[in-house]
């Protein structure tokens, strides 16, 4: 007679599996609201940060598609983008934040926690998303090791911080802020330009200025202007993939694989 132990054992072993599954799927989702309630508190703290971090998002994305990275990477660089000022939020920044005038020495100091603040704020998601606290902790260093917080040079800075910083720093040039008048985009890629090699990694950089590249992240700039400032993202449907989840806000296509380059970035 055959022992039908291990079929029982193997049902047992399939239903624990489903089970952890099932759970695992509600974590991540659970997770992925998080994320959808930080970004929220953003924007109802700084429409202006909430609007600069979804300009940052697209340009980020386009950057990262057209070095070839996959998708599952691409909405790392999402997340990262997302979330890059969110330590701006901190009670003890913001007052600062919101100063229309030109800051202190010591107000700039204040500023500069901001990575640090925002890795924090993200650390409990980290199990979710391990790109996500240290892409942002590391959004200001440098390529040449002179950034901060940790004087991170060349590639120990994290890819997704290399194509946000660069994204945002296109954002902080080209666009009008509160405390800031934007100079337009053909400045703003001269001033990525002359980084290469040392804000910048030369690589990512290559890649940002490609003609197809730079005439993409030109439309995105130009749907995201209207005669009276600056607007947020246009809306879409919601991708329903966990963990990579797709926010609300994004373009149902931000790039095309034409754009992609003949060499991968990491």
């Amino acid at each position: 007679m055959t022992n039908p132990l291990p079929l029982v054992l193997g049902a047992a072993g399939g239903a624990l599996l489903a089970r952890e599954h099932k759970t695992r799927v509600a974590m991540e989702r659970f997770a992925g609201a998080a994320l959808e309630t930080l970004l929220n508190a953003i924007e109802a703290n700084d429409p202006d940060t909430g609007m600069h971090v979804r300009r940052v998002a697209a340009y980020a994305m386009i950057i990262a598609e057209a070095a070839g990275l996959d998708e599952h990477r691409q909405h790392a660089v999402e997340r990262v983008a997302l979330f890059h000022d969110i330590g701006k939020i901190h009670e003890a920044l913001f007052d600062i934040v919101h100063e229309p005038n030109k800051l202190t020495a010591a107000e700039r100091r204040a500023i500069a926690t901001h990575p640090a603040r925002g890795a924090q704020v993200l650390a409990p998601l980290k199990a979710f998303y391990p790109e996500l606290p240290a892409g942002v902790l590391a959004h200001h260093e440098r390529w040449d090791g002179k950034g901060y917080p940790r004087g991170l040079r060349g590639r120990r800075i994290p890819l997704e911080a290399r194509i946000v910083t660069i994204a945002d720093t296109f954002d902080a040039v080209a666009h009008t802020r509160r405390y800031r008048r934007g100079t337009g985009v053909e400045k703003a890629f001269e001033v990525i330009a002359e980084g290469r090699a040392t804000q910048f990694d030369p690589e990512l950089v290559d890649v940002m200025l490609l003609p197809p590249v730079k005439e993409q992240i030109v439309r995105e700039f130009d749907t995201r202007i209207t005669p009276h400032g600056q607007r947020g993202g246009r809306r879409a449907r919601r991708h329903e993939s966990i963990p990579d989840v797709t926010f609300r806000w994004r373009s149902q296509s931000l790039g095309s694989s034409r754009l992609r380059a003949a060499h991968r970035v990491d």
